[in-house]
């Protein structure tokens, strides 16, 4: 499963199109998909992307604003948050897909989905010099055969033209599921989880990539132990934000 994942993203193109098998087919309703996507003209208009939020943590809010009542009062250890779209429907059809069933043809449509989301979040931000997945631990990636944070960052790197530090993030020990935990929980859990590649030179900017955001508490953690490493500047790319 996980070799058949990365030879089937690399053929992905800048547009986060690659090679389907026709007729292409809705993956939310199963209506014949439009624009050469597996997602049908209503799904689509459906799509959950997330604005307005706060631009320190990707919470999704009633109006516009520069950040959320907690990062105004806080010191979070991130520059930025781009989360493309809320966990909501359709979207918390199609991440699941992937992540727990390996389905590729989700996996390629929310990678063209995100480098399009992603590509005009960064407009009118600073661009990262590399893009550092979230990764699994050993055990998790043997028992799920691939790593579908890291499936979505490769063909997104492409995409936007950044280098992919694919290993220079690691878990030092395997955690509890977070979707089981509370947010205290889950703050002790991964506390001290990762560590970095020795000899990989980190850039002054990078974002972190995962899946989804919910309490946010992994992905602090690992921009914490970027920025104790040098990094100057830390930003989290998410597919969705809770």
């Amino acid at each position: 499963m996980r070799r058949a994942l990365a030879e089937f993203f690399a053929g992905l193109t800048l547009a986060g199109v690659g090679p389907a098998l026709l007729p292409w087919r809705c993956l939310v309703c199963t209506d014949p998909g439009g624009d050469g996507l597996d997602l049908c003209p209503a799904c689509r208009r459906d799509l959950p992307w997330n604005r307005p939020a706060c631009a320190r943590c990707g919470l999704p809010l009633p109006r516009p604003a520069p950040r959320c009542g907690r990062c105004l009062g806080g010191r979070p250890p991130q520059a930025s948050t781009h989360a493309v779209f809320r966990y909501a429907p359709p979207l918390d059809r199609l991440l699941p897909l992937l992540k727990f069933h390996g389905d590729l043809a989700a996996g390629r449509l929310l990678a063209g989905l995100l480098a399009e989301g992603l590509a005009q979040s960064l407009a009118d931000t600073p661009r990262p010099a590399a893009l550092v997945p979230i990764p699994l631990h050993r055990s998790r990636l043997r028992q799920r055969g691939y790593d579908q944070a890291l499936e979505l960052a490769r063909p997104l790197a492409r995409s936007l033209a950044l280098p992919l530090l694919a290993s220079a993030l690691q878990r030092g020990r395997a955690t509890a599921p977070q979707s089981e935990l509370d947010a205290r929980a889950r703050r002790g859990n991964v506390r001290g989880a990762f560590r970095l590649a020795p000899g990989i030179p980190l850039p002054a900017h990078v974002a972190l990539f995962d899946d989804v955001m919910t309490t946010g508490a992994t992905l602090f953690e690992a921009a914490r132990l970027l920025r104790r490493a040098g990094v100057a500047r830390v930003d989290l790319w998410v597919a969705a934000r809770a």
